[in-house]
């Protein structure tokens, strides 16, 4: 923030000598900047997650946000209908105690010659007691009557050394450091705890950067994939620390694919290198910085979510009455949309039309209501456009990008916000809330590259262990989306 200016003596002095409206405007124009001053001051402490961009973290523990979700009215827990889910019994149960009768509880008589007239069952699931499971490999080694020589039976394809660990144990490591992010130093006390055995954390490092090899053509196919896909594909970022140094975590992401990619930079540079929205014809959803707009050929969509939060930051700070009708309006499209859906994949002209009028009538309010008189010349002169109301700005930008604002009004196909790459974003928060930064640009890479490979396995209803145990083995997961890129030849 730039310097607090004030005048000198000699310029309060200059004034002095030229009479009273000198020395109002000389007044004026420092307690201007002064009271513009604090309003930016008191407007960034008045900004917190749920009516800014700001995450939640920033929050801190006094702030109380409130949701920008609104009551559904429903109770809490399961809803009528809902398919319960509870421990069931078995119909073969794994073994079976017996417990015999052997006196009557009433008269004490023996019971052990009477007939059994029936059982009553009671199940109980417990996990079995587990160990480290140690298979020795022999390989035959036989001469020749012939000629003499040695030959030696062959090892399996995947037993290359004297003493490794096998896939499972290796997805198991992997499970507990890249998707529950638990440290590695507890990694091993889970696995020293499970099975009585101790793994180093080197064991645990070298099973992720096997992953992360095995699983890289998949996530080539992804990110091939999410370059000419007509679905609409989300883009997001988050700073994060490698090596003590800010650099970029961007994801690309659609309903069943993920992939993300961690750069030095955030703009253009970081999304040229990525190189997935530079080709991109299609919906690309996002939240407005301004590198994105560089890329012409992409179908831009702006997030609804990041505008919900920032009208309400005009109604609580300004209660300007345009915020509030334009809020109400986002809100009726998306009920409307959502109601017209299963009859139709778009809504009437008509409709369309009057939402447009009413759009462009709250925008011609808001700027009646934002018609303030031209600031006097700043004391210092400042590069750069001189700054405008926070509403001011919100409304230009409401006005200059109406089409990406309303492209789900359009598009059915078009979501509303973009929700699906904060939510895959949002792991990427919770491992530096966990592990704090990564110690080498190598360990991100290795981290992109798994949770690229989970995410996308997951959205394609697979259990992350069993992808993790395919990939160790040779043969990662592919979506079905990806079968026929991943056959054809390159």
């Amino acid at each position: 923030m730039e310097p607090i200016y004030l005048p000198s003596d000699e310029e309060i002095g200059a004034a002095y000598d030229q009479g009273k409206g000198a020395i109002l405007e000389l007044f004026h124009q420092t307690i201007g900047k002064l009271a513009e001053r604090i309003q930016r001051v008191e407007d960034q402490i008045a900004k917190n997650s749920s009516n800014s961009s700001k995450p939640p973290s920033s929050d801190g523990l006094k702030k109380k946000t409130q949701s920008l979700r609104k009551p559904s009215g429903k109770k809490s827990g399961g809803q009528p209908g809902h398919k319960g889910h509870t421990l069931k019994a078995v119909a073969n149960p794994d073994q079976i105690e017996l417990h015999r009768v052997k006196d009557c509880k009433y008269c004490h008589a023996s019971l052990d010659e009477a007939a059994v007239q029936g059982h009553e069952k009671r199940q109980v699931f417990e996990a079995p007691k587990v160990r480290m499971q140690v298979t020795e490999h022999q390989a035959e080694i036989k001469v020749c009557p012939c000629c003499h020589q040695k030959t030696t039976g062959e090892f399996p394809e995947a037993v290359t050394q004297p003493v490794q660990y096998g896939p499972g144990l290796k997805a198991q490591l992997v499970y507990f450091n890249q998707y529950q992010f638990v440290p590695l130093e507890r990694t091993v006390e889970i696995i020293e705890a499970l099975y009585g055995h101790t793994v180093s954390e080197a064991a645990i490092v070298e099973a992720c950067a096997q992953t992360a090899q095995q699983v890289t053509p998949i996530n080539q196919a992804v990110k091939e994939e999410l370059k000419v896909t007509e679905e609409p594909v989300g883009f997001d970022e988050t700073g994060g620390r490698i090596v003590s140094k800010l650099w970029w975590l961007h994801v690309a992401c659609t309903t069943l694919l993920t992939y993300y990619e961690a750069h030095e930079k955030r703009g253009c540079k970081a999304l040229d290198e990525i190189g997935i929205l530079p080709k991109r014809k299609g919906a690309s959803v996002h939240d407005g910085y301004r590198s994105y707009y560089q890329y012409e050929d992409a179908l831009h969509v702006l997030c609804n979510g990041h505008h919900l939060r920032e009208l309400k930051f005009i109604q609580e700070r300004y209660q300007q009455s345009w915020a509030f009708d334009m809020e109400k309006l986002l809100l009726e499209i998306k009920k409307t949309a959502e109601e017209t859906q299963p009859a139709a994949n778009h809504l009437s002209a008509q409709q369309i039309a009057d939402f447009e009028a009413r759009y462009d009538a709250i925008i011609t309010l808001g700027l009646q209501e934002n018609l303030f008189s031209v600031p006097a010349p700043p004391l210092l002169k400042r590069r750069g456009k001189p700054k405008q109301h926070p509403a001011k700005n919100l409304l230009d930008h409401f006005q200059t990008r109406k089409r990406f604002v309303l492209a789900f009004m359009y598009d059915f196909k078009v979501p509303f916000d973009n929700n699906q790459a904060e939510r895959d974003l949002r792991m990427v928060k919770l491992k530096q809330k966990v592990s704090g930064c990564f110690r080498s640009t190598d360990g991100a890479k290795v981290f992109c590259h798994i949770r690229s490979y989970i995410s996308t396995a997951r959205k394609n209803d697979q259990r992350v262990l069993e992808v993790l145990h395919m990939a160790l083995l040779g043969s990662p997961f592919v979506p079905p989306i990806l079968q026929t890129r991943l056959s054809s030849p390159a």
